[in-house]
Formats: structure tokens, sequence, C-alpha cells
């Protein structure tokens, strides 16, 4: 999914032991999402009774993007007013996040919510507003790993088998991303780091070039998405040898993951949840994550998800706040450690 790879472009990367335990083992930080709605003034009244707007953080065509057509149908008929789609890339992800931030907290203004955007940008950059105070979050919605593949031409079926053959040629390979300092980037960064092996680098303007590169064989590896890899595993064009979370794929059942591969606590991916402005009534609070949820569970939305490399999870809003603290004190320490600019 394009934002996958397309996140804030980071610089200066130094990776170091420190910097993979942060990655490795989550801590508790500083940032504290407002993990309740406002008390409730009025859960009597209707809502909603106009048109909701979903900002999503990025271009249309890419995961976030997928994901808001997918669910606001039905989010539509279950709430009886129109869901508008509303693309606001930019910044990051940043815009569209200060857009609802800034929003009446009434419910009429949502944010899906990207990982990184609500993980790694307060870390990066001056924002206009705090994503900690400003924004309260609802539910998560999907997460989606990563799959760690092959051109067909590399000599190895097993995380096992690379790792020994990339031993005996140090910088023999290259793998590609979306970007320096994207999500996929990091993770194939920390692979090399705790598989004590050296790849070269090489980043692409986004997954699809990053991707390309792969199947023309201008790379030999990538730590893709599993939406747009697997269709290529499946015709034979890549070789896939696991997926990147502690649980294996719903999507590819039959691929270990890292963590079974011999990397303990290797789980790299991303998430996708609504959040609407600090302050919104408790009663539309439960009121969009009982309907979010209702849809994310029906059938024909969780096999369309599944066609796009995502897995159902929803939270209650506690537990999203406490995941969004609990990754951001990670990536904090990551970009503090190696030094991390945004451009």
């Amino acid at each position: 999914m394009t934002e996958w790879l397309c996140t804030s472009r980071l610089t200066n990367l130094a990776l170091s032991p420190v910097l993979i335990s942060w990655l490795v083992c989550a801590v508790c930080g500083p940032v504290s999402f407002a993990a309740e709605p406002a008390a409730s003034t009025g859960s009597g009244q209707a809502y909603p009774t106009r048109p909701v707007r979903l900002l999503i953080p990025f271009a249309p065509g890419g995961g976030s993007d997928a994901l808001a057509r997918i669910i606001t149908p039905r989010l539509t008929d279950a709430l009886g007013q129109t869901w508008v789609v509303d693309n606001r890339g930019g910044a990051g992800g940043n815009l569209a996040a200060e857009i609802v931030a800034k929003a009446a907290p009434d419910g009429y203004t949502v944010f899906l919510g990207f990982a990184t955007v609500l993980t790694v940008n307060p870390a990066l950059y001056k924002l206009a507003f705090d994503m900690a105070r400003d924004l309260a979050p609802v539910t998560l919605l999907a997460t989606a790993q990563y799959i760690l593949v092959l051109h067909p031409s590399v000599p190895a079926n097993t995380v096992k088998e690379f790792i020994a053959l990339a031993r005996q040629k140090p910088g023999a390979f290259n793998f590609s991303s979306g970007g320096a300092g994207t999500p996929l980037h990091l993770a194939a960064e920390l692979f090399s780091k705790r598989a004590g092996i050296r790849m070269v680098h090489v980043p692409y303007k986004g997954g699809g070039p990053a991707t390309a590169a792969l199947l023309a064989g201008e790379v030999q590896v990538l730590f893709g998405s599993i939406a747009s890899s697997v269709p290529q595993v499946k015709a034979g064009k890549l070789k896939a040898l696991a997926t990147t979370g502690i649980k294996r794929s719903r999507v590819m059942p039959e691929l270990p993951t890292l963590d079974e591969a011999g990397f303990p606590g290797f789980d790299v991916g991303t998430w996708y949840g609504f959040l609407v402005p600090a302050r919104t009534p408790a009663f539309i609070v439960n009121k969009l994550r009982d309907a979010a949820i209702r849809a994310v569970q029906l059938a024909d939305v969780q096999q369309m998800m599944a066609n796009q490399g995502l897995e159902i999870e929803t939270s209650t809003p506690r537990e999203l706040a406490a995941r969004i603290k609990r990754e951001s004190a990670v990536w904090a320490g990551v970009i503090k450690e190696a030094g991390i600019k945004g451009e």
C-alpha cells in the first residue's frame, strides 16, 4: 500500500544496538493521547443528522484510501447519513491530522489514522497542533504485516539459507524501499542488524517503483506490503521467505514469521484506526466505534480487506491510546538515537 512506503522521508539513518532494542521492545513514553472521550452532555441528541467527513492523510490509491472506500458505504448504511471521503495528502499525513485536530468536536469530522502519522511524525516535525492532546482515539480498525521477498534468482528458499548466503557475500545483495527512513526501509535495516548481514539500500520514490525494481532484478531483496507482493509470489515472480508479525499472517498462513525463523520479538507492521477531535462527546465516540466495529465484521468487508492484505483488529479508545503511546516512545527513541531529521 502506497503510504506504507511513502511516510515522511528521513535522513542520517544510523542504527545501533540500542536502536535495535528500542525497535524490538516497546517502552512507555511521554505521549499521552486522551484515552477516554469527553463526558457526554447530550446522549439523547440525534447523531448524525448530516454527512460525516472522513479525512484520509494520503492521496487516492493508497492503503488508507482503499480501506476508506470499503467501509464508508457500510457506515452510511449503519448511521443513515453519507460518509464523504476527503483525501488530504501532504506533510507526511500531518495536514489531514491537523484539520481534524482543529475541527469542531461534534462527530462530523473523523480521521482515518495511519500508524506512522500518529507515532512517528510527532517526534519528527514541529507541528502546529498536538496529536496527543488534540486527537481522541475511537477504535483500531485493521493491521497489516510486511513480507520478506526475494528475486527468484537468489538461491535461497528459507530465511536461514538467505542469511547464510548473505554472510558469505557481504554487500552483494541490494534491497529496495519506497524511500529512506520509511517503515519498510527500517524493517530491512533491523533485519540486517539482527541477522548480522550487510545489504545495500536502494531507495525509490514509492512502493510501486521499489517492487518493480525487484521484479526487474535491479535489486534482490524487499520488505514489501502483503497486498502488492503476494500476487507476484503466487505468480512465481517473487520468492517469499517470511512475514514480519508475531503471529502468522491470515493472508499467507503457510509462511513462518521472522519471530519463528530465529528473531524473537521481531514485530514490524502498520495499522489504521479512527480518531476524532478531542472533547468529542462520549455518546458520539461510542456510536462511531460501534458502527465501525459492525462494519469491519461484515463478511464481504472482511474479504475485501483481506484482498488488501489487512487483518481485522478493533479496540477500545483506551487500548488504542495505549498503543499510540507505546509506539510513539519507540519511534522517538529511534529518531533521537539515529539523529534522524524530517525532510
